[in-house]
């Protein structure tokens, strides 16, 4: 390929590659998890094999894998569904995309990283899987209990798993 179609599908990449750096890294941080991206991307071109999209996702997951590397542990684990009280709307009311965000944050990496690439960049399994560098059964795994999740963090109920249900005393 010429270095003029490389940049022609590099470019054609950016607003997806945009949206998905503001998912994960924050507004604050999303340009230059981008420019990162694309820097190396254009560093390594010659080594780049199959399609360009899934690939320039991969080296942006692995460079936002190496920030949250070197920025440490976070200070404490807390389990935030017991911390956070349940958001209030109305039945049928729209969710307010900041609380789709807030949602979005609370879920372990690996599920919100899943759920972004298949819901927002709308990927097949098969890419989402090869872009993060994990088996596609994982990539389902991931996406049900991130999705089951996310239900339970909108309707404020417990995130750490399905209901319990009630038994009546029947006499």
């Amino acid at each position: 390929m010429t270095t003029q179609e490389d940049s022609r599908l590099l470019q054609a990449c950016l607003p997806g590659l945009r949206r998905y750096a503001r998912a994960l890294a924050g507004a604050l941080h999303a340009d230059d998890l981008v420019q990162d991206t694309v820097e190396r991307a254009w560093r390594k071109l010659e080594q780049r094999s199959g399609e360009m999209r899934p690939w320039l996702f991969s080296i942006m997951h692995n460079l936002h894998v190496d920030q949250l590397r070197r920025a440490g542990p976070p200070l404490q684990e807390l389990d935030d569904d017991a911390l956070l009280p349940a958001p209030e709307r109305a039945p049928g009311q729209a969710i307010a995309i900041g609380e789709m965000d807030a949602a979005l944050g609370r879920l372990p990496l690996g599920q919100r990283e899943v759920i972004l690439l298949v819901a927002l960049e709308q990927m097949p399994y098969e890419q989402v899987a090869a872009t993060l560098g994990i088996p596609v059964g994982t990539v389902m795994s991931r996406l049900s209990r991130g999705r089951e999740k996310l239900r339970a963090l909108l309707d404020g109920r417990p995130a750490g798993g399905h209901g319990v249900p009630t038994l009546k005393v029947v006499k």
